[in-house]
């Protein structure tokens, strides 16, 4: 994508170098977007105040890395403020009480085979020789074990004294 042209409007007015993330799920609670919202396009909600965007496919690394360092590149340069829309996609409800019947189990499980970024990476690896099926699950299992050390220690640890609420605070 070329870099965005940039008009001066009062949001953009001190051409602070800020980048917007907008994380678009498709879904709010129980809505999706596409039922929710006129426009769909997010990323172009700054147009009005001379705030350029970007939509980035969320769920690849490289595509979300890429966008990143040209948002980086672009506030350095002194353009200003940059929005960048990832699109992602939650493969659960939105909390606790969603059960997400607002979509359809094919739905679900068609992003997770196709786009799936975890997967994504996974196949890529193998493809490319550059990891095994067997090292991947090697791996997989050293971090499922670290992650349930960090739980069991999170569990079992006892509160910290409250007193510990001011260490290390200088101002």
């Amino acid at each position: 994508m070329a870099p965005p042209t940039r008009a001066r409007s009062t949001k953009a007015l001190w051409s602070l170098p800020v980048i917007y993330i907008i994380e678009n799920n498709q879904y709010a609670m129980g809505t999706s977007l596409k039922r929710a919202s006129a426009t769909t396009d997010l990323y172009q909600r700054g147009s009005a105040h001379g705030i350029p965007g970007e939509r980035v496919d969320g769920m690849d690394v490289r595509a979300v890395k890429a966008a990143g360092d040209r948002a980086v590149k672009w506030c350095r340069d002194g353009n200003g403020p940059i929005i960048l829309e990832m699109l992602t996609y939650r493969y659960r409800g939105h909390s606790m009480s969603d059960p997400a019947k607002y979509r359809t189990r094919e739905e679900v499980e068609k992003v997770r085979s196709e786009h799936d970024p975890i997967e994504q990476v996974r196949l890529r690896l193998i493809q490319n020789k550059w990891a095994s099926e067997e090292e991947l699950k090697k791996v997989d299992a050293k971090v499922r074990q670290t992650v349930n050390e960090a739980a069991e220690f999170a569990t079992n640890t006892p509160e910290p004294d409250p007193s510990e609420l001011y260490t290390d605070i200088y101002a």
